[in-house]
């Protein structure tokens, strides 16, 4: 049975299956009270409960999402069902964490994480049409220097009790969560009640929802920056379709609840954004994609990747959370959301220019060429 079931789930059908569920969800989500726009936002997510954490004290931007907690455990529930969950790690994992900041601030400063980026395009916002744009291109240039070796070097074995570590972290945070539990009332975790942090849907639904999605994406190996990273390294277009279904069922799920509004802001008018800041917005999607890249996936295939065992995820997943307190402590931005255009504050353009350095400089120097196969 369970053979059957890992065959199923690993198939083309099993890919789109997942897909579909994560683009229904998603609707569902955002139908019960979740952000409007997305519904799932992984990176946005992060974001509030780096807030929540007491990283950053952004209004708007504190929240512990039940999403985040429940992709991890359904990641953890899969791998233990079917053998996978083991303790790795050690590769690179100092650059890991700051590959996983620079990919939170790009992704911050336009749209968010590439799941959330699709997501909106299937909610009419045509905004991410340039989103998508910029991330192909960071992902054309992380591929451009795996095709030339780039690596970070092999996962090593660890001791299990390192496998642990993310799912617990995550079930003591659901338990505060559940029953509010904090030192005194200014304490941690906190709670913004601003928008959007104050939009959530139900616990229940959220924590449902996340589970059966990390169940699945665990099996399946979706990840947004994947599929389109073995497109152009291999020719491999199989996880094309489970885009593809999640962005169909997405559309569909928000015309039919009334949740799909066409809307781009026009260059030139008195409401829209300067063209500077739809340029260093661009800017940020190529610096998003090109460190989930060199990572080795998206925020959420890294969230699936920590609920399996793997220390050096965990450690990315952190740099984002790092990412996200910089973003606001430093007011790199003008606003707590993402998913809009413009805010981009003039430190914001330096560390967007920072970053790209850093990733080209990552990708240049932790090339393999010259080992001995």
């Amino acid at each position: 049975m369970r053979q059957r079931m890992n065959t199923i789930l690993t198939s083309r059908s099993g890919i789109i299956f997942t897909g579909g569920i994560i683009g229904l969800l998603a609707v569902i989500l955002e139908k019960f009270g979740n952000p409007p726009g997305t519904g799932l936002c992984i990176v946005c997510f992060e974001r509030d409960l780096s807030g929540a954490l007491g990283f950053h004290q952004t209004a708007g931007g504190q929240c512990v999402r039940a999403e985040i907690i429940g992709l991890v455990l359904g990641s953890t529930i899969a791998a233990l069902i079917f053998g996978e969950f083991k303790a790795r790690g050690g590769s690179s994992p100092l650059l890991r964490f700051f590959l996983g900041a620079f990919a939170m601030i790009g992704a911050i400063f336009f749209m968010g994480c590439p799941l959330g980026i699709f997501l909106r395009l299937a909610g009419g916002n045509l905004n991410a049409v340039l989103a998508v744009l910029g991330l192909m291109v960071g992902i054309w240039i992380g591929v451009g220097f795996m095709k030339t070796g780039f690596d970070l070097g092999g996962k090593q074995p660890a001791p299990p009790v390192n496998a642990w570590l993310m799912p617990v972290f995550m079930l003591v945070l659901l338990l505060i969560f559940v029953f509010d539990l904090r030192v005194d009332n200014a304490g941690a975790p906190f709670r913004s009640w601003l928008e959007p942090s104050s939009l959530s849907a139900p616990l229940y639904i959220g924590l449902t929802a996340g589970i059966i999605i990390g169940f699945l994406a665990q099996r399946t190996r979706f990840c947004m920056i994947g599929a389109f990273r073995d497109v152009l390294l291999m020719g491999y277009a199989e996880f094309l379709w489970g885009i593809g279904a999640m962005v169909v069922m997405a559309w569909a799920g928000n015309l039919v609840s009334g949740q799909l509004k066409l809307r781009f802001l026009q260059l030139g008018t008195e409401a829209a954004v300067g063209f500077d800041q739809y340029l260093w917005s661009f800017l940020g999607a190529v610096l998003a994609g090109l460190a989930f890249t060199l990572a080795g996936g998206c925020a959420g295939r890294q969230l699936f990747l920590s609920g399996e065992g793997d220390g050096d995820a965990t450690i990315f997943v952190f740099g984002m959370f790092g990412g996200a307190a910089m973003v606001h402590n430093f007011r790199l931005i003008a606003r707590p959301a993402c998913g809009t255009v413009g805010g981009i504050e003039t430190l914001g353009g330096v560390v967007i220019i920072v970053g790209l350095v850093f990733c080209l400089t990552i990708g240049l120097a932790m090339r393999r060429r010259w080992e001995v196969n």
